[in-house]
């Protein structure tokens, strides 16, 4: 079977303080496909990740929906779906303040290129344009080949490397052909902006879920102490930028670990319940429950709503044809 660590998976991805995170597309089995598409969601919290990174691999990004604006290197680029983004090896980006994020994700190294080694050249020059507007019949066409690329992945039917190298082929030469015209970069956030943005990079990584060596949860208030602001000061700018509240999206967080643990882990509903900061298991699972509509326990087994979360597994792990 061939696997696909995709970023921020393993030791890659994750603010640790040690530098920039850089995440990597890594294939351990000899042959296996060096290739990723999904959705936002599909693939996962690092696919819309707050804070500044850079690859080991190109990334292809396809907005369908959403608010807010994505940073590339140190320009900043306001969400007016549909837009297409290159981001080429080593260069830096992150979202900001990004709500309702719809669309793909294409993820592939060099190595895949070995159809079309001229494409490498292209995405080196739409990366330095970066982000591009679509018009009406440009995002139509670009729409139906993610979807088809997207399909093809999934199925894994036989030769399916093959036409998905002859369509990220078409995707590349298309998007090179566009017009170079380009949106207006925005000046940088304001103070409100910036915190907010803060904010979700802290409630980002398990460790910023838990705001002491103790493992207490982190509440608004210590939040707000955390980034040196006030708690209505830091709940007026999340609820600008975000739409949402900073007790929500804490909720969001913790339900979001919750569940990547009981996908990703073999620990005990108990343990989960003390990495996500709850004393008491009887309340962690009324909390889930509540959050979610399935317990921790159908979760795990895959009898409540999942999908999004098995979607990743079978995009992490496409089948071993080729």
């Amino acid at each position: 079977m061939r696997t696909t660590v995709l970023p921020g998976e393993g030791n890659s991805g994750e603010p640790t303080g040690a530098g920039m995170p850089t995440h990597r597309l890594e294939v351990p089995m000899p042959n296996a496909l060096p290739f990723a598409i999904g959705t936002f969601d599909a693939m996962g919290p690092m696919a819309r990740a707050p804070f500044p990174h850079r690859h080991t691999f190109h990334e292809i990004v396809h907005v369908t929906g959403g608010t807010g604006r994505h940073v590339v290197d140190l320009t900043g680029f306001a969400l007016r779906p549909p837009n297409l983004c290159f981001i080429a090896p080593g260069q830096v980006h992150h979202w900001e303040g990004v709500t309702g994020l719809e669309g793909h994700v294409i993820l592939f190294t060099d190595d895949f290129l070995l159809d079309h080694p001229g494409d490498r050249d292209l995405l080196r020059g739409l990366a330095e344009r970066s982000w591009l507007e679509l018009a009406d019949e440009a995002a139509e066409r670009t729409a139906r080949l993610v979807a088809e690329l997207d399909g093809e992945y999934r199925t894994g039917a036989e030769g399916f490397s093959g036409v998905l190298r002859a369509l990220l082929h078409i995707l590349v030469v298309r998007a090179a052909r566009l017009p170079a015209r380009q949106p207006a970069a925005l000046p940088p956030p304001s103070r409100p902006g910036s915190v907010a943005a803060e904010f979700v990079a802290l409630l980002g990584t398990p460790e910023g879920l838990l705001g002491s060596p103790a493992g207490a949860p982190h509440s608004v208030r210590t939040c707000a102490e955390h980034l040196g602001v006030s708690v209505s000061y830091l709940s007026e700018a999340v609820k600008a930028s975000t739409g949402r509240t900073p007790g929500e999206l804490i909720r969001q967080a913790r339900v979001h670990e919750a569940k990547r643990l009981l996908l990703r882990t073999q620990l005990s509903v108990r343990q989960i319940a003390a990495r996500v900061g709850f004393g008491d298991p009887a309340y962690f699972c009324r909390f889930f429950r509540r959050e979610t509509g399935a317990s921790p326990g159908d979760f795990r087994r895959g009898t409540g709503d999942i999908h999004h979360d098995h979607r990743l597994q079978s995009i992490a792990r496409p089948r071993s044809r080729a």
